[in-house]
């Protein structure tokens, strides 16, 4: 847990994914398009990685990957990250974190 935590804080915007999922591969492809550059933790290549996969349900991720974390805080895996995409406040949520200008 205190790998995760650790990691989730790192930077603004933190994904923990695993290289085959492609429901994490879409999470990645919208924050991008979103103008945000997420650090993304690919956890079945990491030692930890059925470790960091526990703490993540454990924190309350309802499936392990994708977990996203803004600001440390995390935020839930691709139903809630979509919803607060089509809501429209993920874009207001991410503001801080954009490193290119959105045409």
């Amino acid at each position: 847990m205190d790998k995760v935590m650790r990691l989730a804080t790192e930077k603004g915007v933190v994904i923990f994914t695993k290289s085959s999922c492609c429901l994490c591969y879409a999470v990645k492809i919208l924050f991008e398009e979103i103008g945000v550059s997420p650090e993304v933790h690919e956890i079945d290549t990491d030692p930890d990685g059925r470790e960091m996969e526990k703490a993540l349900t454990r924190l309350g991720c309802k499936a392990p990957v994708p977990a996203v974390f803004i600001g440390g805080k995390l935020m839930g895996s691709t139903n809630e990250i979509m919803s607060m995409h089509l809501s429209g406040s993920l874009t207001q949520l991410l503001k801080p974190y954009q490193t290119s200008s959105l045409s």
